[in-house]
């Protein structure tokens, strides 16, 4: 288990990343999600990390399957006009869950000396997790930001549907076992310190 001490300070250079915050996300035939509160606090630690001139990656999803909410060239896949990136701030773009898998997040991550993520976005279940599972083997200090997340109703295996809220919790429970810490919105922008504006691209 994660440690659960109250969080104090963050890394100087701690990268802020934003995962599928994008159009699609947004459709009601996904169902019924948790969190209402959720895109609000994404908007707290971006807005905190821009301040503070802190390393943001904005992570956008493109699907390989022309039925995906994510299909290139159409507004789903584009990000929500409250998350778009600014200039200077990095943008990768992956195939599967995983921020890490085969985009480069990690050597990007190294180049610049950042051991430090904290995670936000969607779903909580599917690309939080992923990435989280991979920061944390990867030996970066991981933490996810558990009220800027959320999912949606899920069905499991043998027909039975899920409340958004469980599947969330449960994501959570997993995320903290042994891959990244769990804070709050509230604890990370209280730890985030303003550094000198410089450039990390």
């Amino acid at each position: 288990m994660r440690s659960s001490s109250p969080l104090t300070a963050l890394s100087a250079n701690a990268a802020l990343l934003i995962i599928d915050m994008q159009n699609g996300i947004n459709r009601p035939a996904l169902g019924r999600r948790n969190n209402p509160d959720a895109e609000r606090n994404i908007g707290f630690l971006l807005d905190a990390w821009r301040s503070a001139g802190r390393p943001i990656v904005h992570v956008r999803h493109i699907s390989r399957s022309p039925e995906s909410i994510f299909w290139p060239g159409q507004s789903g896949a584009e990000f929500q006009p409250r998350f778009t990136p600014l200039a200077g701030e990095h943008v990768i773009e992956k195939n599967v869950p995983d921020a890490f898998a085969q985009t480069g997040l990690e050597r990007w991550l190294h180049v610049r000396g950042i051991g430090q993520v904290v995670i936000v976005g969607v779903i909580t279940n599917n690309s939080v997790e992923a990435t989280a599972r991979s920061a944390g083997n990867l030996g970066f200090d991981a933490i996810v930001a558990s009220d800027a997340a959320f999912t949606f109703d899920l069905r499991d295996l043998n027909g039975r549907l899920w409340p958004a809220e469980d599947v969330h919790a449960l994501s959570l429970a997993n995320i903290a076992m042994d891959y990244a810490a769990v804070r709050t919105t509230k604890e990370i922008v209280g730890a985030v310190e303003p550094i000198e504006r410089r450039s990390l691209i």
